[in-house]
């Protein structure tokens, strides 16, 4: 024991001498573990001292002093080659050298093949791997662990961790920080800035303006972040396929704006902003746009946006960007960060459009507390896996709603979502008058117009019933009221399928809407605001609305010409005799003094009367569906024709290009199909002719009784 105190204390003043010296050989001999954790305060020290140099004496400015800062502000577990990591080894006292990322209790001291080989094994294969340079994992004690439930740190395996090159985080995992890695690819921060120096602001600014991207829409510039199409890796959303969306809602809002100046709109969703801008610099001073988002990054986003189309931000001064503009704004846009149902709650809008990513139910009750009279309320839902049929148990859970998948799935998800509305609407003791409803491939949106009262609230749940839809051929029928219970439901459906099938034949479907999808009048005056704008990717899907609202097929649309006998219907034209144009004269004519004040003041409630159609009927069929096998269809318009000819009103729909709106049963479908299908083959014997006209008769008689 004698022996081994004299050796301590002739160590020790070895290292005294040595450290008086100012040579280095004694460091070696300390404790590795604690000099590893003094490395991080170190490496911070190097930095503040390169920094100071650099701002000193600036010699080099190609990028050479840059790549040095860098260099010195990285982590020693940030390298960029292997043997830049071997280069940090220490020599102990019998030769051999110490891991720079591990401590001497999870890694002894070797020579320098074994060092390598676990340097290479246990460092470099698990790295990250970033712009040039290698995040290797990091077994030092720089990372505080929570203690466990005795009190006592976790094992230095469990300590074991990554340093982004980026920020100061340190992440446990190799996929997490893979993951938090793209988050800064996404918002621009691609330069490696360990220490948050001064410039860090800056630099991260310039790069992130150069890696946004402008897109441009409907004459409405936006400027992206990248990865702008995936909502999982951006703050701010946009969906080219979503054009067609934004421009419907847009006519619908023209259409507001024609009867009543100025509105206040709401985009309660902005992201990119880019509906909201569109609504002010189309309808400028008719309109005040609010465009609200509750996420910082999409905020920003928005108000960068504004000011490249030229528009102020309600609340900023005029040179708060800098910009030397000789040209006024455009409009005004209010920008707020805020929950959209405390901003719904908070204010009254004229009109509310609600686009969140996903579903609409949690915003519909403050959508209606606070939306004035005759207000419009347009809603886009896009969770399609609910509203169509995939996730059964999320369609009941938000929707209240019990369906399948059916041939007219889509219809039956826009229904579901109007009864939804109609519920939500009838809380706040309101009523809704449906004016459109369009289900396309990857939204459903529904506009409503706003009926305040408890009367027209309380017409709102007798249009809300129950449907049975029969499995086997698909044919369905809503309930009929009534305070009675049926023995047997089955017997309102027009099918036998429930006396010649066994077992459960036809489920019951809803709550679901039983009134009309669409409003033929304000369609008439979309179109013509279409046609005023030069929006022309949605006239022809706003055309086969109209038809499909009157259940006819597609008219002659075209623009307003300069006949006599043409006479214009909100962008339709209808030729019209001479007599009729002299009574319609004879009536303007009329309208003077007193009667035509009255007019004036009750324009709005007249025209919804006028605007009343005759109801569509309810669901579509397919006629690919109830086709007859080995039998050749006729073509679709002739099918049509065949249809109109025997009696029943018919159009085509925008849910299914192959369905067929009629108000005609199924079985009268089928007869109607069979009667001009041709068989495939070619029949040789005469007897198979004969056979073949004697159904094509019995077919006729079924259809014509």
């Amino acid at each position: 024991m004698a022996e081994l105190q004299k050796e301590e204390s002739v160590q020790l003043h070895e290292e005294y001498a040595d450290d008086n010296s100012g040579s280095t050989a004694g460091e070696a001999k300390a404790d590795h573990k604690e000099s590893n954790i003094q490395q991080c305060d170190e490496g911070k020290e190097k930095t503040e001292q390169a920094e100071d140099a650099t701002n000193e004496d600036p010699k080099d400015e190609t990028g050479a002093s840059t790549s040095s800062t860098a260099a010195a502000e990285k982590h020693i577990s940030i390298q960029a080659q292997l043997t830049d990591l071997e280069n940090l080894t220490d020599l102990n006292e019998t030769g051999k050298k110490l891991c720079p990322l591990c401590s001497e209790e999870k890694f002894k001291a070797c020579y320098n093949h074994k060092l390598r080989r676990h340097l290479q094994n246990l460092h470099w294969k698990v790295s990250v791997e970033f712009e040039g340079h290698r995040m290797c994992i990091c077994h030092l004690p720089c990372r505080q662990l929570k203690p466990s439930l005795n009190g006592d740190q976790c094992s230095s395996r469990l300590g074991a961790h990554y340093h982004c090159i980026v920020c100061s985080a340190t992440i446990a995992r190799r996929t997490d920080m893979i993951s938090h890695l793209k988050r800064h690819v996404n918002k621009g921060e691609t330069e490696a800035s360990y220490t948050g120096g001064p410039d860090f602001s800056t630099e991260t600014k310039v790069s992130a303006k150069q890696s946004c991207e402008i897109l441009k829409e409907s004459d409405t510039n936006v400027q992206v972040l990248p990865n702008y199409s995936t909502p999982q890796k951006s703050d701010s959303y946009f969906s080219r396929k979503m054009k067609t969306n934004r421009q419907l809602v847009f006519c619908a809002l023209a259409v507001l704006a024609e009867e009543r100046t100025p509105l206040e709109c709401l985009d309660a969703f902005g992201a990119t902003g880019i509906m909201g801008l569109q609504w002010a610099q189309h309808l400028c001073s008719a309109v005040k746009v609010t465009i609200n988002d509750i996420n910082e990054t999409s905020v920003k986003m928005i108000r960068e946006n504004c000011h490249l189309n030229h528009m102020r931000v309600q609340g900023e001064n005029d040179d708060s960007e800098g910009e030397e503009l000789d040209e006024e704004p455009l409009s005004t846009i209010e920008v707020t960060k805020m929950d959209a149902n405390v901003l719904m709650h908070l204010r009254a809008f004229d009109f509310i459009h609600l686009d969140p990513y996903g579903t609409a139910v949690n915003y519909l009750d403050a959508a209606f507390r606070n939306v004035r009279n005759l207000g419009i309320v347009s809603v886009t839902s896009t969770d399609t896996s609910s509203l169509y049929s995939k996730t059964l148990n999320v369609t009941l859970r938000h929707y209240s709603c019990h369906i399948v998948r059916t041939e007219y799935y889509k219809e039956l998800a826009a229904r579901m979502v109007i009864a939804t509305v109609a519920r939500a609407a009838a809380r706040c003791n309101k009523g809704i008058k449906v004016l459109l409803a369009v289900a396309l491939e990857h939204f459903v949106l529904v506009v409503v117009q706003v009926l305040r009262g408890p009367t027209q609230a309380d017409e709102l749940p007798k249009k809300i019933q129950q449907l049975i839809h029969c499995q086997w051929c698909e044919e369905r029928v809503f309930l009929k009221e009534g305070s009675m219970v049926e023995e047997n439901l089955y017997r309102q459906l027009p099918c036998d399928c429930h006396g010649s099938m066994p077992g459960k034949t036809a489920v019951e479907l809803g709550p679901l809407w039983s009134g009309s999808l669409f409003n033929t009048g304000f369609l008439r005056r979309m179109l013509f605001e279409a046609v005023q704008h030069g929006m022309d990717e949605i006239q022809p899907l706003v055309k086969s609305l109209i038809c499909e609202s009157e259940c006819t097929t597609l008219k002659q649309f075209s623009v307003p010409g300069l006949a006599r006998n043409v006479r214009q219907e909100c962008g339709v034209v209808i030729k019209t005799s001479e007599k009729e144009e002299d009574v319609s004269s004879d009536e303007q004519s009329l309208g003077t003094g007193k009667r035509k004040m009255q007019e004036g003041a009750g324009n709005v409630l007249k025209r919804q009367k006028s605007d009343v159609p005759v109801e569509h009927p309810a669901f579509y069929y397919s006629i690919h569906r109830h086709s007859i096998r080995g039998m050749n269809m006729p073509k679709l318009n002739k099918f049509l024709q065949y249809l109109t000819e025997a009696g029943f009103r018919v159009s085509r729909t925008h849910f299914d290009p192959t369905g067929v709106r009629t108000d005609a049963t199924l079985a009268q479908f089928k007869s109607v199909l069979t009667k001009y299908s041709v068989p495939t083959y070619t029949a040789v014997q005469t007897g198979d002719h004969s056979h073949a006209s004697d159904e094509v008769k019995l077919d006729m008689e079924f259809a014509n009784p």
